[in-house]
């Protein structure tokens, strides 16, 4: 498969009809529509901060810790829609698959592409709530651009790889699921990591610094540090020399693998889904 190929004009004409119409269909028959896109994530925020930010006093140390939890919950949100859906395309595509010959990936890439339009509007928020919250504008913003690609890139990653041994073992989903349950707690979405930091000496240290190695962690508190606060813990800070460029690594690995992976299985598709 062939640069030429895959950007010529066919393949996007349908990768953005498929787009539009995941997206209609995300929230057809919902009497809110797509006020769901914002009220979502906004009602986990409200949980989260209800419970430990006032009840259990999390982020007093935190700068603007109300943006900066809504932050790492937005991008949350969007990892898990977005890896959610990829890994269910092939198998909720299965009638398109067996009347239509065209690459398998445009299936998986619109259906995360869901995620990403969620993502944009409920970007707008936070830059409001930011703004709110007397957050100063600066060019630092920018950066959130590249590092919500970034995260994308590994979300994508995980849909190819999943995804293609979904069609064949259906329990990934399940899996999937309780892992995810289980990764919550291993990223600082609700805890900043001045806790773990603090939790017990050489350890506390050695365990932050594992848990920054999480290309999720890295690229949520990064987006934190670029457009909240310069005291947000970033991998670059507390992690030395080679070691920095794990995420990144880890990401463009996942990515380039599963690629390949995935269109290995993509000829069997039909016959599996």
């Amino acid at each position: 498969m062939g640069i030429p190929r895959v950007l010529c004009r066919k393949n996007r004409v349908l990768l953005g009809e498929l787009i539009k119409t995941d997206f209609k269909l995300r929230y057809q028959g919902s009497i809110l529509g797509y006020f769901w896109a914002i009220l979502r994530p906004l009602l986990m925020f409200a949980i989260l901060y209800i419970v430990f930010a006032k009840l259990l006093n999390f982020g007093n140390d935190i700068p603007h810790y109300p943006v900066y939890l809504l932050t790492g919950t937005v991008l949350w949100n969007f990892f898990t829609e977005c890896t959610g859906q990829g890994i269910n395309a092939i198998i909720s595509r299965g009638d398109l698959l067996r009347k239509i010959s065209f690459p398998k990936w445009i299936i998986v890439v619109s259906a995360t592409a869901t995620a990403l339009i969620n993502l944009g509007i409920n970007l707008c928020v936070i830059v409001i709530f930011a703004l709110i919250n007397g957050v100063s504008p600066s060019f630092s913003w920018l950066w959130v651009f590249p590092l919500i690609l970034e995260l994308y890139a590994f979300a994508l990653g995980i849909s190819f790889l999943l995804g293609a041994i979904n069609v064949k073992y259906r329990d990934i989903t399940s899996i999937w699921d309780v892992f995810v349950q289980a990764l919550f707690y291993a990223v600082p979405i609700i805890y900043p990591l001045t806790m773990v930091l603090n939790s017990g000496g050489s350890f506390g240290q050695f365990a932050a610094q594992i848990i920054c190695l999480n290309p999720i962690t890295q690229v949520i508190q990064d987006v934190r540090y670029n457009l909240i606060t310069d005291a947000t813990i970033t991998t670059w800070s507390i992690v030395d020399g080679f070691a920095r460029a794990i995420p990144i690594l880890i990401v463009v690995l996942t990515l380039v693998l599963a690629a390949l992976f995935f269109r290995n299985r993509s000829k069997y598709f039909a016959e599996e889904v």
